[in-house]
C-alpha cells in the first residue's frame, strides 16, 4: 500500500516539530537525532522517513553517514501556506485588543 504522507500531518507530531527545530541549526546523522529523544532509534527512523517522504527534510550521504537537513524551500511554502491564517488571527486580536482597552477605559 503506498501511503502519500501529509506535509501537515507530519508537523503535527510533537517528535517531529523537535528533529525540525534540531536539523535546521545544523545537519545531522539519524543516530546523532536519536540520541537527543528518549525513544528507540527504529522510533525515530520511522519519524525521519515520513518528514522525508514529505520532503520537509532532504539526505545527503557523506562517506558511509546519511546526513538530514532542512529543505528550506518546503519549508518556505508550509510558511507561505500559514502566513494568511496568521495574518487573520493578528488582525482579530488587534481588533479585540482595541476593544478591551475602550472598555477599561470607561
Amino acid at each position: 500500500m503506498n501511503l502519500r504522507r501529509d506535509v501537515f500531518q507530519a508537523i503535527a507530531d510533537p517528535t517531529r516539530r523537535a528533529i525540525l527545530l534540531l536539523v535546521a541549526a545544523q545537519s545531522m546523522t539519524a543516530g546523532a537525532i536519536a540520541a537527543k529523544f528518549d525513544t528507540a532509534r527504529p522510533t525515530v527512523s520511522k519519524h525521519l522517513q515520513i518528514l522525508t517522504e514529505c520532503e520537509l527534510l532532504e539526505q545527503e550521504q557523506n562517506g558511509r553517514e546519511i546526513y538530514y537537513h532542512i529543505n528550506a524551500k518546503k519549508m518556505k511554502e508550509v510558511a507561505d501556506f500559514i502566513e494568511p491564517f496568521r495574518q487573520m488571527w493578528d488582525d482579530r486580536f488587534n481588533k479585540l485588543e482595541s476593544i478591551m482597552k475602550k472598555y477599561k477605559t470607561k
